[in-house]
């Protein structure tokens, strides 16, 4: 069902009166002993994907895992976009010794003191995660319940179907059609989709692009809810010739329309926001920290905000929606990669008072549901997340031996592109 603009969050139930996550919750004596990092890989071959004039060749995974003195171990993930192995040795060798010794319980302290710098992108994600695993072990509660405090959660999660990677404007265009509607036929109620290949390879332009969006939304029919992703791709002319025909089509949301880390960027995200009537403008992936989101909230230059709790970490990623949530706005979190990214940000989605979807990509890959003897899984649309102490997840043994790590960037330049 698409959502009004301003009125989605009639039905939301007020927020608690705390200003942290853990208020309330009783302390544990636990001490960490270990901090462990393991990258895995898994080479897609006849399954790559593309997207401007990158293919990815393969999927990576980066699973931190902390131990404790009491035998509690919690998992976690750092952002694979991070780059596996400069997070491996930052986390080794960098966070580790000032973890040792402290207390799982302080997770606040010891991951987000550093502030969100970008130097340390996505380096205490994956141990703030673990550390939330091991309080809700500890505690005997799921996370989201201890995220929650005394707000309803909701482990029934709506999920979205991320896609529009699997078609190029050089070879049958007509594939992003065929997607959606696979995606429909297996029970999604939402589709986002990417801008495609490189434009100016193919001769694209907004008004030969404006078509296809045309026949998707045909095809889908209205009863789908349609986001568009930008990627921070085009241009604001190109957003603004682009805005009428997404209201007219009634999409729920444009995602990253224009680059959000230069200067004038903000202004730039309110002429989008001036020009749709209806849809949503949505963003922040990338952004670090609840400073990072401050201004952008406070201004509002996003309508939706995408923190993604392999980049924030979980504590960090609470506060983002809670800001969010005092202005009236969802938050969705970006959610690209494997199983242990999604636990995090699902849990993070049922128990924030302001949720409305969250993410998961199409594209091939086995971090989704080959990790965990119980995967997480969507059926007609949604995800039942386990009502288990801590993410509730069980690592399979010898998965990291299946997977061994293959070195290099996920990504290489796509050779099927034609001269531009």
């Amino acid at each position: 069902m698409t959502l009004p603009r301003r009125t989605f969050l009639a039905a939301a139930v007020a927020p608690a009166l705390w200003n942290h996550p853990l208020a309330g919750v009783r302390r544990e004596n636990l001490k960490i002993t270990d901090v462990k990092v393991t990258l895995m890989s898994c080479e897609l071959k006849d399954r790559s994907w593309v997207t401007a004039t990158q293919l990815v060749w393969k999927s990576d995974a980066v699973l931190v895992e902390v131990f404790t003195d009491k035998g509690i171990v919690g998992i976690g993930e750092s952002s694979p976009y991070g780059g596996p192995e400069f997070l491996k040795k930052a986390i080794e060798e960098m966070a580790k010794p000032t973890l040792l010794g402290q207390n799982p319980f302080d997770v606040e302290h010891l991951t987000t003191s550093w502030g969100g710098a970008r130097p340390n992108y996505a380096v205490w994600a994956g141990i703030d995660a673990a550390c939330w695993d091991i309080i809700g072990k500890a505690s005997g509660k799921p996370v989201f319940e201890l995220l929650a405090g005394g707000d309803p959660v909701q482990p029934r999660i709506r999920m979205y179907a991320s896609g529009g990677v699997e078609y190029a404007w050089y070879d049958r265009p007509e594939a992003l059609i065929e997607e959606a509607l696979r995606c429909k036929e297996a029970g999604y109620t939402a589709f986002k989709f990417r801008v495609g290949t490189e434009w100016k390879n193919s001769g694209m332009t907004i008004r030969k692009y404006i078509p296809w969006v045309r026949k998707l939304r045909e095809a889908v029919g209205p009863g789908m809810d349609l986001m568009q992703e930008s990627n921070m791709r085009l241009s604001l002319e190109e957003c603004l010739e682009l805005c009428p025909v997404l209201d007219e089509l009634g999409f729920l949301w444009f995602e990253e329309p224009v680059k959000a880390y230069e200067p004038g960027a903000l202004e730039k995200h309110l002429r989008i926001r001036a020009a749709l009537r209806k849809v949503k403008v949505s963003g922040g992936e990338s952004r670090c920290s609840r400073i990072d989101f401050k201004e952008w909230i406070d201004r509002r230059g996003y309508d939706i905000v995408q923190p993604d709790c392999n980049v924030t970490g979980i504590t960090e990623a609470w506060h983002i929606a809670r800001i969010a949530h005092l202005k009236d706005l969802p938050c969705c979190p970006h959610n690209w990669h494997g199983g242990l990214t999604t636990m995090a940000n699902a849990a993070l989605v049922a128990a924030i008072p302001n949720r409305l979807v969250l993410e998961l990509n199409q594209t091939y890959n086995p971090f989704k549901e080959e990790l965990f003897e119980e995967p997480l899984v969507v059926r007609n649309g949604y995800m039942h997340l386990p009502r288990k102490p801590g993410f509730g997840m069980k690592l399979k043994p010898g998965t990291a031996a299946r997977f061994q790590y293959i070195p290099g960037t996920y990504w290489k330049k796509n050779p099927n592109l034609p001269e531009a």
